[in-house]
């Protein structure tokens, strides 16, 4: 599959990068003076779009049937005098107290089966059909008055979707969702494996939700239950969605999405979405003066953005330009830290950067919150600074807008899968950390500077030279045949511990593990063992191994014992009963190989693995160069130039050599060749 390596702005109006923020002006309605500085403030900053609407259903509707958008008419009038654009939101992801009041029926019931009370946001039920019908009223009038306004460049539905109703119209719906899905109750019986503690469903009537005080210990019941409330939000983005295409079908849509939510499957959303976006709330500084850890994790998020759409540029919606005020610690980004993160997401495909708030609200939860401006209301503050230094800079990387990431390389993080191995009370249920342990996949490759996608599992992986697939216990059907192709057609695989065990109904393989990845890795899994924290093995790389690896590594956690079925063996366990046995494979099979780490290692291992995978496998790299801890080097093209972001997320000044060939900084204007100096959390982007 050949992708595109340029894609048009997000709105053809506004051929720029964006830059802005969420904007709040019915908290302010008391206030016009406010008001009235907020878009001299906005212009000062080099804001050019701000998305509004968020939560501001009872200031359009205080009471049923009674609409006020003479307020909202004012402010997008006043963003089109101005120059300033508006991602228009609807408001459904909190409703007014005179809808909890009079339809208490839109309110959550709790998985306890008890209903909430009013309050909070994204407190109400996706199957409600009064609070479909109150949307579908909203969404409409909306649309009949602002789809044409020249301020309104697209649509900001709901905010962060997320959570579940356990109602008596949700559970109908579950029923009907399962009956479509197995249509007859021994195919559900069967793929739920109820005959174990005599579960067996007997009638349509008795399927319910999962439940702390009922039945939680049914696997593929706890699984399907996640697809369906990812199932029913999808159907309700869809409803809130419809009366908006139907008005102007040209206006792109868009949600907010959340750093690694488990709760929804967003892979579904992809087709409902114009563009992805996601809010980023880094802890930055949390280990000290070496941010280089939690960047490679906001690195993996937004490369999951970016590829839930086929490598579209996407959007940063929400970000901090200071601090949150809902971490466990909320701390100051040191100075230019600010700069250096919102270019990192651009790095990673963003053609937008805003944030979550324009200005810091005067009371409830987010009084304290970061904003571009504080309380104080001025633009005399360091914050201000910061803002403006972004808005600087991406008016000088209006090349780079609609250019696209070259990843040769991708990661499979598939929520499915994650949902199975969380749930399947295996060898380490204090924590068998599928997260950490694909992030640590990622992070060797992107310490590397190799571009890399995140894909789920129903991805087309031909466009790839190297797929690894950190822990796959669930596969899917068709999935183990797909990664067998793209090894036999010159591919290279990665697999490790703790995979092919499961199918999508978390029903074990009976063909032993790893199930379909067998013949493709040419190994066969007997037993996984868990160790306790303190117990330690270790890897011994064999002498003259294919990979050069010389040093011994540490192993903690899980080790995969494991009889070679055609696979070579690099690496061999140091001790235990199992000492000797292979720890690393490596299985040719068509014109490609595939690997099998069979422990979870520590230290250098996924360094030391990873830099000479990528070199055998001809991955490309953003720059061909050797980068410095805590420096890493992203890249973006259009088909005729490169664009190389570098950036230091350390808080000490670093010297990076370059190639042979000559660079223009973008930020600076410089010509560039044979090195590069980066101050403290510096960046820098190099065109080619």
């Amino acid at each position: 599959m050949t992708r595109p390596l340029q894609y048009p702005p997000i709105s053809p109006r506004v051929p720029h990068m964006l830059h802005g923020a969420d904007y709040n002006p019915e908290q302010w309605q008391r206030y016009p003076e406010v008001l009235a500085e907020d878009i001299r403030l906005m212009k000062l900053a080099k804001c050019n779009v701000m998305s509004v609407g968020i939560f501001s259903w009872v200031s359009l509707e205080p009471e049923e049937g009674v609409f006020t958008f003479e307020w909202l008419d004012r402010v997008l009038d006043s963003f089109a005098e101005n120059g300033i654009y508006a991602f228009l939101a609807t408001p459904s992801g909190a409703r007014p107290a005179w809808m909890s009041a009079k339809y208490p029926e839109v309110l959550r019931v709790n998985e306890r089966r008890v209903r909430n009370l009013h309050g909070f946001r994204h407190n109400h039920c996706y199957t409600s059909p009064v609070y479909r019908e109150k949307v579908t009223i909203m969404n409409t009038k909306l649309a009949e008055r602002y789809s044409d306004h020249p301020a309104v460049i697209g649509w900001h539905i709901s905010n962060e979707y997320g959570g579940d109703c356990h109602c008596d119209y949700c559970q109908d719906a579950y029923r009907v969702w399962v009956k479509e899905k197995y249509g007859t109750l021994d195919e559900l019986n069967h793929a739920w494996w109820t005959t174990f503690w005599s579960h067996t469903y007997t009638d349509w009537s008795q399927v319910e939700s999962p439940a702390p005080h009922g039945e939680t210990q049914v696997h593929g019941m706890n699984l399907d239950w996640r697809r369906f409330v990812t199932h029913q939000t999808g159907d309700f983005i869809k409803h809130e969605i419809q009366p908006l295409r139907e008005r102007n079908p040209e206006l792109p849509v868009t949600t907010n999405l959340m750093e690694f939510f488990e709760g929804l499957n967003y892979w579904k959303f992809a087709d409902l979405l114009d563009v992805a976006s996601w809010d980023s709330y880094p802890t930055w500084h949390d280990q000290g003066g070496d941010d280089s850890k939690q960047a490679g994790k906001i690195a993996m998020m937004h490369d999951i953005v970016r590829s839930i759409k086929g490598g579209k540029p996407w959007m940063l919606m929400e970000s901090t330009p200071s601090l949150t005020n809902w971490q466990d610690v909320s701390k100051l980004k040191r100075p230019g830290m600010h700069l250096l993160s919102s270019l990192q997401a651009v790095a990673h495909g963003s053609d937008t950067v805003q944030y979550f708030q324009w200005r810091k609200s005067r009371g409830s939860s987010e009084k304290l919150h970061g904003a571009v401006v504080d309380h104080v209301g001025h633009e005399h503050t360091r914050v201000f600074g910061d803002v403006t230094q972004v808005g600087d800079s991406l008016e000088k990387l209006q090349e780079v807008i609609g250019s696209t990431v070259p990843a040769e390389a991708a990661v499979i993080f598939d929520w499915e899968n994650r949902w199975a191995v969380n749930d399947a009370q295996g060898p380490r249920n204090k924590g068998v950390k599928y997260e950490e342990t694909v992030q640590a996949h990622y992070q060797a490759l992107w310490e590397q500077g190799v571009p890399v996608d995140v894909i789920d599992m129903e991805q087309d992986f031909t466009p790839y030279k190297l797929l690894v697939a950190p822990m796959l216990y669930m596969v899917r059907p068709g999935v183990g045949e797909r990664i067998q192709a793209f090894v036999e057609n010159g591919g290279t695989f990665v697999a490790t511990y703790w995979s092919g065990i499961a199918d999508e109904h978390d029903l074990t393989f009976l063909t032993g593990f790893p199930g379909p990845l067998r013949k493709t890795l040419g190994i066969w899994s007997e037993e996984l063992d868990g160790l306790h924290d303190h117990d330690r093995n270790s890897v011994k790389p064999l002498d003259g191994n294919m990979l050069g690896l010389q040093s011994d590594y540490e192993a903690v956690e899980l080790c995969d014992l494991i009889h070679l079925e055609g696979a070579e063996a690099l690496a061999v366990y140091g001790s235990d009963f199992y000492q000797g046995r292979p720890a690393l494979t490596v299985n040719s099979l068509g014109r490609g190989k595939a690997y099998y780490i069979a422990s979870r290692n520590q230290g250098s291992f996924h360094t030391d693995f990873y830099r000479e995978i990528v070199l055998q496998a001809g991955v490309r790299k953003a720059l061909d160069v050797e980068l410095p801890h805590g420096v890493q080097a992203s890249v973006r093209v259009n088909g005729k130039h490169e664009f190389v972001f570098v950036m230091n997320f350390v808080d000490q000044p670093q010297t990076l050599k370059l190639d042979g060939s000559s660079y223009e900084e973008l930020l600076s204007g410089e010509t560039v060749q044979g090195e590069l100096k980066l101050g403290a959390f510096d960046v820098k982007v190099l065109k080619k």
